[in-house]
């Protein structure tokens, strides 16, 4: 069974495989091969989350564990940059997910609706009315931001390891109503697997 915590400093390695496991079975055509094989590694990786989970940026980390092993993992926060769109509510606080990230093994079963809904709880937590996530428009993964409820809302370009990457943005412009029904969703999926 998949349970979703806050992380803790010492699942930096496990955050850091996901997140080095995921890249490169999800980025091959879009990032260069040179980045994912010699610069990315889980050591790199590990360093980085460490010092993000040792020190308070206002970042919310969360992990998916099964059996002791964290095999996604989800941070959000304040945004960092908002859309030009016109779906953004009118002064409301507004939320990212900077991550969100599941072993390939763990796709499809629920793991990543339930660390999007978790991190839709700690942004309402921290006051947020609408969320976004900005992900790259050729990565497959977009359509669960769709499925989940995300909409387009703007795209921007980002130049990344010598690539250009082009970015499309997901909004939630009202974050309690889809912390509620991505709330239903999982609770109907656990009932329909016990």
């Amino acid at each position: 069974m998949i349970g979703i915590r806050p992380a803790r400093p010492q699942d930096a390695f496990g955050i850091a495989t996901v997140h080095v496991e995921t890249w490169r079975a999800t980025y091959p055509t879009l990032l260069p091969h040179d980045y994912l094989v010699r610069n990315l590694s889980i050591e790199t990786r590990a360093a980085y989350w460490q010092r993000t989970l040792d020190a308070d940026r206002g970042e919310s980390v969360l992990v998916a564990v099964e059996a002791g092993t964290v095999v996604g993992f989800c941070s959000v926060g304040a945004a960092r940059k908002r859309p030009s769109a016109r779906l953004l509510p009118e002064g409301a606080r507004l939320g990212e997910v900077f991550t969100l990230y599941v072993l390939p093994d763990f796709q499809d079963r629920g793991t990543g609706r339930m660390l999007l809904a978790n991190g839709f709880v700690r942004l309402l937590e921290a006051d947020c009315g609408a969320a976004l996530l900005w992900v790259i428009a050729a990565n497959p993964s977009r359509f669960f931001y769709e499925a989940m409820g995300g909409q387009a809302a703007g795209s921007d370009v980002e130049k990344f390891a010598g690539a250009r990457l082009e970015e499309t943005c997901y909004l939630w412009p009202d974050l309690p109503r889809a912390t509620a029904a991505l709330a239903a969703r999982t609770d109907a999926s656990r009932r329909a697997q016990s």
